[in-house]
């Protein structure tokens, strides 16, 4: 059965117990970024097969866009994320965010260094 969020009665994919509701992503980060206390809340990842909680767990004031499966949907060999849903959800949300490449190890520096002479 495919719970549907608590505000708008969409697709739900995370539950937040401390608020005991389940929240498609865009409810979430709306409901989470409303200040830092609740930004505080633990949340856990529903199952993209079954939308039972998944080990997953994250806070934060907006959380990205993921799929997970939960460990009973694991073991039975019976989950397998649905690509193109996936691929949807990232289209509407946007791509995630990776950091810039390290910087390369050809800068030089040139380091002096004073040494007394013998006078």
């Amino acid at each position: 059965m495919k719970r549907s969020c608590e505000l708008c009665e969409g697709t739900a994919r995370i539950h937040c117990e401390p608020d005991h509701a389940s929240l498609c992503w865009d409810c979430d980060a709306e409901v989470h970024s409303a200040n830092f206390l609740v930004a505080r809340h633990s949340r856990n990842l529903l199952c993209h097969v079954c939308q039972s909680p998944t080990p997953w767990s994250a806070s934060g004031s907006k959380l990205g866009p993921t799929a997970a499966v939960c460990q009973q949907c694991a073991k039975g060999g019976i989950c397998e994320v649905d690509e193109e849903v996936a691929a949807e959800e990232i289209e509407n949300h946007g791509k995630p965010w990776s950091p810039p490449p390290p910087p390369s190890s050809e800068s030089s520096s040139s380091v002096s260094t004073y040494e007394p002479s013998d006078v």
